[in-house]
């Protein structure tokens, strides 16, 4: 960290601080390991028969994603439509006011509230400038930073992958793609269908490798076909952990963050003269009680309808 004296004699450092007093050598020499937050800002769409407050729910609950993830939500942009707009997801008029909020408030990336297609993450990266985020990346991006067993990595890479292989276009912008034709096949073109090659080969791969995985859960559960199984099951960051912790007298990680449990914990417990198997699952995130993650693919947060909003809790 660098000081330099200004014209009223105060020392001011490279991050913009001031003082009076000038700094002592060891002042002079250190550096700031802070970890800046990164800046997003959310949008989401409220379709018919979906009120604005059921919408800033799921925003906050993004908003919560996002902190678990390492970033911090600089403002919501909320837009009621019949059914998202198959180009950019929100309206012209929105997609301009979102432009706005972006360059005004100097965030680092936007983040939709819903599974974004192909089409609509390479159109939105063009008109924004900026990295665009759906709900799933986010997810997707939280469960890589969580997974510690073997078996948690290589579903999370599995779901990459997946989520991936259709979206490959948009990330070799940097190499022109050319028009189709004798003599107008560009080298962009070319890596592209490499390294789908690649990711359909890794994608068997992982694939053969959880099958094998489960093969081996198969003979452990054979062993245990004698005891009564119970499951805690339920939204991710209620507290499954937590009790399982309290039945089972056990340290399963339990954190105020969604997703601190990515594999699943089987603990024995013994209440009165019972015994049997208590299993801490991964939870569920929005609504329509599907889980968050799924072997060997990613899902939706929540099922889609027939308009291809969201379904709505029951």
């Amino acid at each position: 960290m660098q000081w330099s004296p200004n014209k009223q004699g105060k020392f001011r450092n490279s991050l913009g601080e001031e003082t009076a007093k000038r700094p002592t050598p060891q002042e002079r020499n250190t550096f700031s390991t802070d970890v800046v937050p990164e800046k997003a800002l959310l949008v989401a769409v409220c379709p018919n028969g979906q009120t604005i407050e059921r919408t800033e729910e799921y925003l906050d609950e993004l908003a919560f994603l996002l902190e678990t993830a390492g970033g911090v939500a600089m403002k919501r942009v909320i837009q009621k439509l019949e059914r998202p707009d198959t180009r950019t997801y929100v309206g012209s008029g929105k997609l301009e006011e979102i432009k706005e909020y972006k360059n005004a408030l100097e965030v680092d990336f936007v983040v939709f509230d819903d599974e974004l297609s192909p089409a609509q993450l390479r159109n939105l990266e063009k008109e924004l400038e900026c990295r665009i985020l759906d709900r799933t990346t986010l997810i997707l991006d939280i469960f890589a930073k969580r997974a510690r067993t073997s078996t948690a990595k290589t579903q999370v890479e599995l779901a990459q992958l997946q989520y991936m292989l259709p979206r490959l276009t948009r990330m070799w912008t940097h190499l022109e793609r050319q028009r189709g034709g004798i003599g107008m096949r560009g080298p962009g073109e070319t890596q592209i269908e490499t390294d789908r090659r690649l990711i359909k080969e890794k994608i068997s791969l992982l694939k053969e490798q959880l099958a094998s995985i489960d093969k081996q859960k198969t003979l452990q559960r054979k062993n245990r076909e004698s005891l009564v199984r119970v499951a805690l099951v339920g939204y991710t960051n209620v507290g499954k952990s937590t009790l399982m912790n309290v039945l089972s007298k056990s340290d399963v990680l339990a954190e105020n963050k969604l997703f601190a449990t990515l594999d699943t914990t089987v603990r024995k417990v013994v209440i009165g003269n019972l015994p049997f198997l208590l299993t801490d699952t991964v939870g569920f995130i929005g609504g329509g009680g599907r889980p968050a993650a799924a072997c060997g693919g990613y899902i939706p947060s929540r099922p889609r309808g027939p308009d291809g909003f969201r379904q709505q809790d029951t």
